[in-house]
């Protein structure tokens, strides 16, 4: 299993609004780098829901449960999405300033690509998180 985070400015579409739908398309990533990360993505993998602009923190956690297709708002055949469920909300978000100061995550590429809205994310920065979140 991989471990991934997207991100998602809460006034767009919020950890809130996502857990009422139930289910999301993934859509509207328009970076060859965030897609290709997108097409990576499997079935079952988790992922952290960032509220990024404001907020800027992380949220919650959804699972991966349709790999990559076509997206459905172009006919442009370089854009993928997939389909994601909420898992479960973090306890307590874990702000980026706190991420910032963990030596743990020092190299986390939410920090090192910050504009980037879909990055893989280490196992042992994911359980970092988790741990973070549970304080």
């Amino acid at each position: 299993m991989n471990h991934w985070l997207v991100k998602s400015e809460p006034h767009k579409y919020s950890w809130e609004k996502f857990n009422q739908d139930g289910r999301a398309v993934w859509d509207g990533v328009r970076n060859f780098t965030a897609r290709n990360n997108l097409r990576t993505m499997k079935e079952g993998d988790l992922v952290f829901f960032y509220h990024s602009n404001e907020g800027k923190h992380i949220v919650g956690i959804a699972k991966v449960v349709k790999e990559f297709y076509q997206d459905p708002t172009t006919e442009d055949p370089n854009w993928v999405v997939v389909d994601l469920i909420p898992f479960e909300s973090l306890k307590t978000p874990v702000t980026l300033a706190q991420i910032k100061a963990e030596p743990a995550l020092k190299d986390i590429q939410l920090v090192r690509l910050g504009r980037l809205s879909v990055v893989p994310i280490k196992k042992e920065e994911f359980d970092k998180i988790l741990e973070m979140a549970k304080s």
